[in-house]
């Protein structure tokens, strides 16, 4: 199963520059080399605009689901044709697409999102409007509805969903966001305080060990899962999160899993990364990705 690198460049606050350049910069860090991945080039798509849509609450709507449909459509290619594809973005409202398109080609897949944020946001919720607070709502089939629509699901059952690393607790409660564990059926739920407490790569065993026996899982990676002083090049800081070590412990029993059908990056800022020191470390920790031989 060949790797494929395919370049989401887009970012939910609707303007030029920040997480868009990430596939163009990554790619000039290598990161197509590093994977031994053939590169497919960027998707024709881009997210513009400031004014909220009133029926799905999202900055620039209809960029956002028209670059879900095309990353649903290329996901879908590549799986269909045998391929493994690597999503580089851009934010994290590329995923409701990735994910739509591996279900359309597989029929099922479980997912492990390793965010620092829960992302249960929608159009109402939601303070920024931003796409990138509402992925895991999409991939349920909750909200916004439209964007549901547009990604085919919901993407994914619950009990195949892996949130691990999210801490934003306190301020998703204080917006008024649905919260995970308040869901019925809930998603697995691996919190940051859980994941020190039963060891990082005790708990990447567990999230690979699961999904795997019953199929094919997507991983998902929001660099802001990392602490803000390991990963300062992204536009979400928080502090509390991982250290590249404990990251680096964690990755590789998902990265190498046979049952990875694929992956995506999210939410790095190049803008903010001149020395790219933060790109050149991402790329580093993607190595286990790298098919064998």
């Amino acid at each position: 199963m060949a790797l494929v690198l395919i370049g989401a460049p887009i970012d939910s606050v609707g303007r030029s520059g920040g997480t868009e350049l990430a596939p163009g910069v990554l790619r000039e860090l290598g990161l197509g080399e590093a994977l031994g991945a053939e590169d497919r080039g960027d998707l024709e798509i881009r997210i513009r605009g400031d004014e909220r849509d009133p029926e799905t609450g999202l900055i620039a709507s209809n960029d956002v689901l028209a670059a879900t449909g095309e990353i649903r459509t290329a996901v879908v290619g590549a799986i269909a044709a045998g391929d493994r594809p690597l999503l580089a973005g851009g934010c994290c409202s590329e995923l409701p697409g990735a994910l739509g398109g591996a279900r359309d080609a597989l029929g099922s897949v479980g997912l492990a999102y390793l965010d620092g944020h829960a992302d249960l946001y929608d159009g109402e919720t939601s303070t920024t409007g931003e796409a990138a607070d509402m992925p895991i709502s999409v991939i349920l089939g909750l909200a916004p509805r439209r964007w549901v629509e547009v990604a085919r699901g919901p993407s994914a059952e619950a009990g195949r969903i892996f949130l691990v690393g999210y801490r934003d607790r306190d301020e998703s409660i204080e917006d008024g966001m649905r919260q995970p564990e308040d869901l019925d059926p809930a998603p697995w739920l691996h919190p940051i305080e859980r994941v020190r407490s039963d060891g990082f790569r005790e708990t990447g065993e567990q999230v690979a060990s699961t999904l795997s026996a019953a199929g094919h899982f997507w991983l998902h990676l929001d660099v802001d899962v990392l602490d803000e002083g390991a990963f300062p090049a992204t536009d979400y800081l928080m502090g509390g999160g991982m250290s590249w070590k404990e990251l680096g412990e964690l990755l590789p029993p998902l990265l190498s899993s046979d049952a990875l059908i694929g992956a995506s990056i999210a939410c790095y800022n190049p803008d903010k990364d001149p020395e790219r020191a933060c790109g050149r470390a991402l790329v580093d920790a993607l190595r286990p990705l790298r098919e064998p031989g």
